[in-house]
């Protein structure tokens, strides 16, 4: 972990060469509208993520992930990304319970990314196919999983923008299906914030509901930083979830 973060430090603090890089999708539960032109590198990690969940009988689960996102341009509007969990922590503890802990890798994707037609200044779409290329280790995947996932943006005005987020998920035997919109506000020319929610509902399973927020700051123009949250709105859905991660962007 400590040496893929200097790795990462030191790939951040190289000069940038493009005007304006594309926005990056990290933080929050959907993407961006934007693709990475082709020759251009952006690299999304997690620093880590770190998850709190007590369920009904009292157990207590608490986890932490790194996760990393690489995304590149293959033509004008398409996008390869791929995405990985190198490394997870999980601990559980219930009453009457020692305590367990479980360390692993998680499941790795490609995905491929269209920005479609018909998109103006103040309005963008895009889809996002993705699909498991690799499972990790067996307490930390979700087996064969595809996932179809479209991104609506829209500007109100030069500081307010909204998106709606939606996708649909099979594998494994299971089906789930996931809505969130969420309210950006550019608060200065290199600080933003957020608010988002999130609801998931799957086959067989208990619907989920999550409500949260985050801020963005540009430490460079090509370097963003951030941290984020969500809160559980029911008791099927995780207590705590906070996130901090950096992105960068190369040309």
């Amino acid at each position: 972990m400590r040496h893929t973060l200097l790795i990462v430090l030191s790939l951040a603090s190289t000069p940038v060469l493009a005007a304006e890089p594309p926005s990056f999708d990290r933080p929050g539960i959907g993407f961006g509208t934007d693709t990475v032109p082709r020759g251009g590198l952006a690299v999304e990690v997690g620093l880590p993520s770190y998850q709190r969940d007590r369920d009904r009988d009292g157990l207590r689960t608490t986890s932490l992930s790194s996760d990393l996102l690489l995304r590149t341009g293959l033509a004008p509007g398409w996008e390869l990304q791929l995405a990985s969990t190198p490394w997870q922590r999980q601990r559980e503890r219930g009453p009457d319970m020692p305590r367990t802990q479980q360390r692993g890798a998680g499941d790795s994707t490609v995905g491929v990314k269209w920005a479609g037609p018909g998109s103006t200044e103040r309005t963008a779409w895009a889809l996002l196919a993705s699909g498991v290329i690799a499972r990790g280790d067996a307490a930390f995947s979700d087996g064969r999983q595809y996932a179809l996932a479209a991104s609506v943006e829209h500007t109100f005005n030069e500081r307010w923008s909204g998106a709606l987020y939606g996708s649909h998920q099979r594998g494994a035997g299971q089906r789930s299906t996931t809505w969130s919109p969420s309210l950006a506000l550019s608060v200065t020319e290199r600080l933003g914030t957020y608010l988002e929610a999130g609801f998931t509902h799957a086959r067989q399973q208990p619907d989920q509901a999550i409500a949260g927020a985050g801020l963005t700051w540009m430490l460079r123009p090509n370097v963003q930083l951030d941290a984020s949250f969500d809160l559980g709105l029911n008791r099927n859905s995780p207590d705590l979830q906070l996130g901090t991660g950096i992105a960068f962007y190369l040309q």
